[in-house]
Order: structure tokens, then sequence, then C-alpha cells
């Protein structure tokens, strides 16, 4: 089957760059019809570039993009069956409710008696029936953002590109947002292409996650996919919390690290092979410290209200588990793995830049170690 067919969006071999930094290079992605799928990944990552491409507000140096197998790439962006939610909404001030959302019809020359019964269709299924003479400066975010969907659904696109549409709101707001996108997308069959750099908003609204790294697709999959099986070190960082160690896959179903060898579920890495280990913070059980076991000493204890989030260094590594037992700082501990709490991957070029919690981020070590720059100066002109 020809996937350009068998796709409702189709990119191939796209290539963009701005004033002269290559953002894309030979860039390829389908995306199906009736599914959300979410681009994911840092800021700077091209997430937004692929989304704008697929809008055709950047028209791409190289590649193509194809709309039901169509070549729409030198197509402008009003004459594409897409619409486009940005973060900023943009909904016109000086339009009430109504009017924001009849204004792509009426540009399109519908009768009236229609525009009025699908606006409020429209607002009927964003919970807003009764808001249609309000000013959108009377509303809350989480009300404007509400608008901004029922008028881009009412030009009944076949594809609807949202670009971090939920980043404005508040964290409650948000999580309520994001059951209200999915529900949405249920219920009309529209294509969802979501761009966040939140990997709990892909993880809980997406049938598919595209994650990026520095232009390139990391991994595609279902979310369980995702988190579960990581392709590399990467992704699994991205992706929820993860120690990641060096290990050796000693033979198939077999791999060491932190000095034990270990039964794990993964095979084919080739004899005595240099591998990465995840070990997700959520599959460790904390059990005594005894030869048996990997041990190592509580450094730091943070209460989560369902779990206590507790940090060990194993041999100079930082280990962070959840767990709900209770440990003291300075408690000597042991970690205890089933097989299924292993995934092996192979090394990549992200291998040993992530999975160590000795810092949460590179922000953080970056401020403490210009803080104590700025004691010693401090120091030294006191004498």
């Amino acid at each position: 089957m020809n996937t350009r067919e068998s796709s409702i969006i189709s990119m191939k071999d796209i290539a963009v760059s701005y004033d002269g930094e290559q953002v894309l290079s030979g860039f390829n992605l389908d995306i199906h019809d009736g599914e959300f799928v979410t681009l994911l990944g840092p800021s700077g990552c091209g997430k937004t570039t692929v989304l704008r491409t697929i809008g055709g507000f950047i028209k791409p140096d190289g590649g193509e993009v194809f709309f039901y197998g169509k070549n729409i790439t030198a197509l402008p962006p009003h004459k594409r069956e897409v619409n486009t939610i940005f973060q900023k909404y943009a909904l016109f001030p000086h339009l009430n409710v109504y009017d924001n959302i009849a204004f792509g019809m009426r540009l399109k020359g519908k009768k009236e008696s229609e525009v009025k019964r699908t606006v409020h269709e429209m607002l009927s299924m964003v919970n807003l029936t009764g808001y249609a003479h309000r000013g959108v400066g009377q509303l809350s975010g989480g009300q404007q953002q509400r608008v901004a969907m029922a008028r881009a659904l009412a030009n009944e696109p076949k594809v609807l590109l949202l670009d971090e549409p939920l980043s404005a709101l508040d964290l409650k707001l948000r999580k309520d947002m994001q059951v209200e996108l999915k529900k949405l997308q249920q219920q009309t069959g529209i294509t969802f292409v979501f761009v966040t750099h939140d990997q709990e908003e892909a993880l809980s609204m997406s049938d598919r996650v595209v994650v990026m790294d520095g232009g390139v697709i990391q991994q595609i999959g279902s979310p369980t996919d995702i988190y579960n099986e990581p392709r590399n070190a990467f992704v699994a960082d991205f992706i929820g919390e993860s120690n990641i160690l060096d290990g050796v896959m000693v033979k198939d179903y077999e791999v060491k690290f932190a000095g034990h060898v270990f039964q794990c579920l993964d095979k084919g890495f080739g004899q005595n092979s240099p591998v990465d280990v995840v070990i997700r913070p959520e599959d460790i059980d904390v059990v005594e410290a005894d030869s048996t076991h990997i041990t190592g000493q509580v450094t730091n204890v943070t209460f989560k209200g369902v779990h206590y989030e507790i940090i060990v260094d194993v041999a100079g590594f930082k280990w962070m588990i959840q767990s709900t037992d209770y440990r003291e700082v300075g408690d000597r501990i042991g970690l205890s793995l089933t097989p299924d709490d292993i995934h092996v991957m192979a090394k990549s070029e992200y291998s040993g830049m992530f999975g160590d919690y000795s810092t949460f981020s590179d922000e953080m070590e970056e401020d403490m170690a210009a803080s104590e720059e700025a004691e010693e100066v401090t120091d030294e002109n006191e004498f």
C-alpha cells in the first residue's frame, strides 16, 4: 500500500533552515486519518517547524507535503483543509464570541442560517452555550481556548493543528482542557496534530507520540510503547523519570550493571556488548541492604503525597526511587528488581548524558556553580 495514499498527511524528505541554520533535514512523517498525534520535544527541537510546514506557514527548502496523496507543498494556508490554533488563540478582541466563531464561515460565503446553526452547535460542543454575546475580553483563559477550538471546528477542517494551546493556562485548568480536547477529537473524528514540550500532556491525550530532538525523530509510538520501551537515553529521560545506567549485556536475557548480574527480558545485543539500562523509579522495591541486592545510602527524601521520592547514592551514582515506604536520610537500603523492571537499550549519542539524579537539571547545576563562584569573589573582597 502506498503510504502517501493511506495517510492524511505525509511529509517526505522535508528540509527547512532559518538564517542558514538547518532545522529539519530529510524529515519524514506520516499522519493517519482520525488520529491524535503529538509532536513532543524540548524547545528548539523542530516540532513547531513541522506543524507550520503542515499548515503552509513555512515553505520548505526541499521535500514535499502530501494531503491524501496530493502534493500541497506550494498551496497557501487558506487553501489547505487545515486549521491552526496558536498559543495566543488569535481571537478578534472587537468581536463577541458568536462573531468570532462565525468569522471563517462568513468568509467562505455560507448562509447566515447555516452560520447560526453551526455556531450554536459548536458552543454546545465546547460547553459554552449562553456565551454567544459575551466579549472575548470577559472570558477566562480556558473559555477563550474553547472559543478558539469552536471557531476552528466550525470550518470543518480535515486536520486541526494545535501549537501549545494549553501553555498559558494554570495547572488545574490545563488538566481539565486535556480531557476536553481528547473528548472533542473523539467526538469529531478530526485528525489532531498537537505540539507540546510537556510529556504528561502527550501521554494523557495521544494515540501516537512523535518524540523529537535536534530536528530528528527519536521515536514514534503509542504512549505506552514510548514509556515502557524507550529507544534511547534521550527518550527515556524525556518521557518520565528514569535511572539510566551503563551496563553490559552478558548474553541474551542477562545484563550486568551496578556490580550485579540480573535476568532481563531483552536479547539480540550480542555477547558482552555495552548497553544503557533503564530502571523507572516506581519499579524499584526498597528492601534491607545485603550482598544480594544493589545497596546505597539515602541522601534526600521528598514527600509527594502518594509516595516518597527517595534519592539514593549507589557508589557515587544517584538513583531516584518512588516508594510508599519512608526511609530516613542516611539509611542504608537495598534495591530489589525483577526482570520486568529492567529495560535494555543500545548505546547512542545520548549515552551518559541522562539518568543520574545528582542534580535534577543542568540549569540548577549551573546556578549552584555560579552561586559558589560569587561567594568566593565576596570572600576574597572581604580580605
